[in-house]
């Protein structure tokens, strides 16, 4: 029998560790994972954040889209898994932390002006209150014309959870673009595109002129 690969190993001994605080059934797929990439800035010197890495299949995408340039910050709350991730990604500055606490991380590791805020964060399983407080954090995050982006699973959409998640992404940003369905992933899912945050919790926005 074949070995696993690297990251399957790490994402199952993450599953085993706190499947909860996984939320997934596999990591996502590299079609996935490009869709989530596709909002980096490919001139400049972008600053990315990813919430919720996991194994990486995201952050190798966000990597090859980034070719060297800008900042690329990952915020992992499973300190296992962030060492795996320093040692297959490098140049990615990995932080231990809980995606909650972002206004501490952020400050602390002197993150600001965000360009694209990718999350992989399972939504479903977390609390309305703490969904708010991550998702308004990253618009505050956000330099003008910046985007968060994110993922739900198509057979979850008309779940509860799910529901409120896409109103709560209605009320912060004016801007909520939801893509075609990646089938080549397990499960199938959409991904949501973010931009021109409304103004939430004091960040004084202002919104773009309509796209």
């Amino acid at each position: 029998m074949p070995l696993l690969p690297p990251h399957r190993v790490a994402f199952l001994a993450a599953v085993l560790r706190s499947p909860v605080t996984v939320g997934a059934v596999a990591p996502s797929s590299p079609k996935l994972a490009a869709r989530l990439a596709a909002v980096v800035p490919r001139i400049g010197q972008p600053v990315v954040v990813e919430l919720g890495p996991g194994t990486g299949s995201v952050t190798t995408a966000i990597e090859h889209r980034l070719a060297g340039r800008g900042r690329h910050v990952a915020v992992e709350i499973d300190p296992a898994l962030a060492r795996y991730l320093r040692t297959q990604h490098a140049g990615v500055e990995v932080l231990v932390g809980d995606a909650a606490d972002l206004p501490r991380l952020f400050a602390e590791y002197q993150v600001t002006e965000v360009d694209a805020v990718i999350s992989g964060l399972p939504w479903s399983l977390i609390d309305i209150d703490v969904q708010r407080a991550i998702v308004a954090a990253t618009a505050r995050s956000l330099r003008p014309g910046g985007c968060f982006t994110t993922f739900a699973y198509v057979h979850a959409l008309s779940m509860t959870r799910a529901c409120q998640f896409r109103a709560l992404l209605g009320e912060i940003f004016f801007e909520v673009l939801t893509t075609r369905t990646v089938w080549w992933n397990l499960p199938p899912a959409v991904t949501y595109v973010c931009r021109r945050p409304r103004a939430v919790q004091g960040a004084q926005r202002r919104p773009g002129p309509a796209g």
